[in-house]
């Protein structure tokens, strides 16, 4: 059964930063590309950036994020992590880890002064 559990969100000033983790069990982590979605208030799922499966050397990044987010894995801790610096009001949401269609229950960001 795939379990992923998102930490590591709170709430920042805005140009704060902000290190989410996810743990991820019941899977071959190593295996799988992985992603990080976010949900604002009243709006749909948002897709911020994705890693390649195995060491993860291929990324991508929404272009809303792009130079303050940084995605990395850590396969031998079967962990998902999102950096954030600079953080903005506009990034408040709720952060969830994704492998394919699957998610966790979401950690909650919030960017205000």
């Amino acid at each position: 059964q795939v379990q992923l559990v998102e930490s590591g969100g709170g709430l920042v000033q805005p140009g704060g930063s902000l290190r989410l983790s996810c743990a991820a069990s019941g899977f071959t982590f190593s295996s799988y590309a992985m992603s990080w979605v976010r949900q604002a208030p009243g709006k749909g799922l948002e897709w911020v950036s994705s890693i390649s499966s195995g060491s993860g050397t291929a990324t991508n990044y929404a272009t809303s994020v792009k130079g303050r987010f940084t995605i990395s894995r850590d396969n031998a801790k079967n962990t998902l992590y999102l950096q954030m610096n600079n953080l903005k009001p506009e990034d408040t949401a709720v952060y969830y880890c994704a492998k394919a269609t699957e998610r966790g229950q979401g950690t909650q960001v919030t960017v205000s002064s």
